[in-house]
C-alpha cells in the first residue's frame, strides 16, 4: 500500500483535464490518493478528483501569504504536506509549472525525480521515459522514502475510479524569503490551451506561406476544441510564435489527435509528436515522408481540405 500525492493544476476553467492521466497513474489496489489543490477550495474539487480515485483533496494555504508569487514558498508548503501526510511518491504534470515545482522540491528534500514520465509502476517504484528526443525508452529504478514523477500530459489514457473524496485545508508557518517574485504571468493571447497539453493538436508548416494563413488552422482548432502547432520552418519564418512549435527544438506534445498540415515529417518534428494517439496528414506531395508515419493520410491542398473540414465540424 502506498500513499501517492498527486499536484492538480487548475486554469480559470478549474481543474486542467490533463490531471486526470496523472490521476489515473497514481490509481491501484491498495493505494491512497491525496489530491493537493492551491488556488482553489478543495470542496470545488472533490467530485471531480474523487471520480479519478482521490480519497481526499487537501487545500494547501499559506497563512495570508500570496502562494502564486513564490515558487519557494509553494515548494516549501507541498513539502510539509508531504511530511504531514505521509507521501511515500508524489506525482505532478510535467508542464511548465510541475517541472519548476518539482524540482524546487527535490532540491529541497533530496528526493529522486523523474521528469516527462510516459508511464509508472508504483508497486515497482519504475518509472518509464524518453531518452534522445524520443529515439528510445528507459525504464528507471527510482529508491528512496519519497519519489517525485512529473507525467508527460495525456501520456496516460484517463480512467475513471469513483471514490467518495473528502476535504480539508493544510497550511503552514512558513513564509515568503522574497528571493524569487513572480510579478506577471503573460498567457497565451489566443485563450487556447497551451499544445503541451491539448489533447487535439492541429499543426502548420511553411505551406502555411504566412501568420495570417494560420487563421485556418485557428478556426479548426476552434471548432474541435483544440490548439495550434507549427513546425520550426513555420517558427523561424514568422509564422507563429515559438510556443507553438512542435518538435525536438520546440515542445513535446501527446494529443489523442494530431492533424498535421502541410509538414513533410522530418525526424526533428517527428520526435515532438510521435506519442500522438492518432496521427493524420494533410499534404499535396502523396510521396511525402509523414504519409510512412500517419494513421490516416489525405492528399489535397491544406487550404481546400482544413475550411472543409471545419465546415463538415461546424455542422456536426
Amino acid at each position: 500500500m502506498a500513499n501517492i500525492g498527486v499536484l492538480i493544476e487548475t486554469d480559470s476553467t478549474g481543474v486542467k483535464i490533463a490531471n486526470y492521466g496523472v490521476m489515473t497513474a497514481a490509481q491501484g489496489e491498495g493505494h491512497q490518493i491525496i489530491a493537493f489543490v492551491m488556488g482553489i477550495a478543495a470542496t470545488a474539487c472533490t467530485e471531480i478528483l474523487g471520480r479519478y480515485g482521490a480519497t481526499q483533496v487537501i487545500e494547501l494555504s499559506s497563512q495570508g501569504e500570496n502562494l502564486a508569487k513564490s515558487p519557494d514558498l509553494q515548494a516549501g508548503l507541498i513539502i510539509d504536506a508531504v511530511k504531514e501526510y505521509h507521501i511515500d511518491f508524489l506525482f505532478g504534470l510535467c508542464s511548465s509549472k510541475g517541472k519548476d515545482i518539482m524540482a524546487r522540491v527535490a532540491a529541497q528534500t533530496g528526493a529522486p525525480l523523474a521528469q516527462d514520465c510516459l508511464s509508472v509502476d508504483v508497486a515497482a517504484r519504475t518509472v518509464v521515459k524518453p531518452f534522445f528526443s524520443g529515439r528510445t525508452t528507459a525504464t528507471l529504478q527510482l529508491n528512496g522514502s519519497l519519489v517525485l514523477c512529473t507525467i508527460r500530459p495525456n501520456a496516460i489514457e484517463e480512467k475513471e475510479a469513483p471514490v467518495t473524496a473528502g476535504a480539508a485545508v493544510f497550511s503552514s508557518a512558513r513564509s515568503n524569503d522574497g528571493r524569487l517574485v513572480i510579478k506577471e504571468v503573460k498567457k497565451n493571447p489566443s485563450g487556447r490551451v497551451d499544445i503541451s497539453e491539448a489533447n487535439i493538436i492541429i499543426t502548420g508548416g511553411r505551406p502555411l506561406g504566412s501568420a495570417d494563413n494560420f487563421q485556418i488552422l485557428g478556426k479548426c482548432a476552434d471548432t474541435l476544441g483544440g490548439a495550434v502547432g507549427a513546425s520550426r520552418v513555420a517558427v523561424d519564418l514568422g509564422y507563429a510564435s515559438h510556443s507553438m512549435q512542435v518538435g525536438q527544438t520546440g515542445k513535446t506534445v501527446s494529443p489523442r489527435l494530431y492533424v498535421a498540415c502541410g509538414l513533410s515529417g522530418s525526424v526533428q518534428h517527428f520526435a515532438g509528436m510521435k506519442t500522438a494517439k492518432v496521427i493524420v496528414a494533410i499534404n499535396n506531395d502523396k510521396d511525402a515522408p509523414i504519409f510512412q508515419k500517419c494513421d490516416y493520410g489525405i492528399i489535397g491542398d491544406l487550404f481546400e481540405v482544413v475550411p472543409a473540414l471545419t465546415e463538415a465540424l461546424a455542422k456536426r
